[in-house]
């Protein structure tokens, strides 16, 4: 991988081969990040102290694009060394507070548009979603959450962003890359994981103004003997419809860090969030087909590169 800083006046720095770098992708929040470290030389100085962007490249592919949020240069037994570490574009968005607004039939280019393109990103997919009541951005939120909330609660979906550092504000096509992985291939480590803590077992909607209520259940977590509710209260104008899927809504959230597996393999760049794993690891007793939730890229001169991918389950 390569790496090249940006400065704040538009000027382009090529890094030095790098001794050592990390990259992880998320396509959401947390952010993608990176560090990377190199040999410094003198001429480095103004470009470090004005670097404001970062692009990865491997192979002539960009990896990722990013800001700089931090440098240093270090002295030691074995000379001198430059380390940049910084986050993915959607930093941009969490570090920028919104104004309070109430929106009246907001559609998801307008809140694009208000809260994500004055701050230098451009969107490479956007749905066509309108708000069907009002939406309010309430004080003190990010521009991120005002662009999060709206996807979530008009369209279902969180936003992400590509490698190259561009905003998908559109549902997951599920066409992503396949991994196929078996018994016989060179895979590190692996670890399952399930965690029961915070899955929700029940949700109870209250709509005060019509004074009905309606409980939706998560019974295959009650079968494994969870207890876990929350009440949630929604407007006057809600339906049962409405009702039903706030409540299933939640439940299926509060499920997506349940079970997840961690596999780390040789090698750089196999996959990123969003791509498709197919595991068939008869050792562990782990088959079937997972979602990239993670990739974390790692390479130094001593150990070479490794990847660590965290798999979630489809849901």
């Amino acid at each position: 991988m390569t790496g090249r800083i940006i400065t704040s006046d538009h000027r382009v720095f090529d890094l030095p081969a790098p001794l050592s770098w990390k990259v992880t992708h998320t396509g959401t929040v947390p952010c993608d990040s990176y560090s990377i470290t190199v040999l410094y030389e003198k001429d480095m100085a103004e470009a470090l102290h004005l670097a404001a962007g970062f692009a990865a490249f491997e192979n002539g592919e960009t990896m990722l694009r990013g800001i700089v949020d931090e440098y240093t240069v270090d002295l030691e037994a074995d000379g001198l060394t430059a380390t940049i570490t910084g986050r993915g574009y959607a930093a941009r968005l969490l570090d920028n507070e919104s104004r309070p607004l109430t929106y009246q039939d907001a559609t998801l280019a307008e809140i694009v548009r208000r809260h994500v393109t004055p701050y230098g990103i451009s969107c490479g997919a956007l749905a066509d979603v309108r708000a069907s009541s009002v939406y309010t951005v309430a004080a003190g939120s990010s521009q991120w959450k005002a662009l999060e909330g709206f996807c979530r609660t008009y369209g279902g979906f969180s936003p992400r962003f590509s490698r190259d550092g561009k905003l998908l504000a559109a549902p997951e096509q599920n066409n992503g890359r396949k991994l196929l992985i078996g018994d016989g291939d060179p895979v590190l480590s692996c670890t399952l994981r399930e965690d029961h803590y915070g899955v929700l077992t029940e949700v109870l909607v209250i709509d005060k103004t019509r004074n009905v209520s309606y409980d939706v259940k998560n019974q295959d977590m009650i079968k494994r003997g969870g207890q876990c509710r929350r009440v949630v209260y929604t407007p006057g104008q809600s339906t049962w419809a409405a009702m039903r899927y706030t409540g299933a809504y939640q439940i299926q959230r509060s499920r997506e860090d349940e079970k997840s597996i961690v596999l780390r393999l040789p090698g750089s760049f196999l996959a990123c969030p969003g791509d498709i794993v197919e595991l068939d690891m008869e050792r562990m007793g782990l088959t079937g087909t997972f979602r990239v939730a993670e990739a974390e890229n790692e390479f130094s001169a001593e150990k070479g590169a490794a990847v660590t991918l965290t798999l979630k389950e489809r849901i």
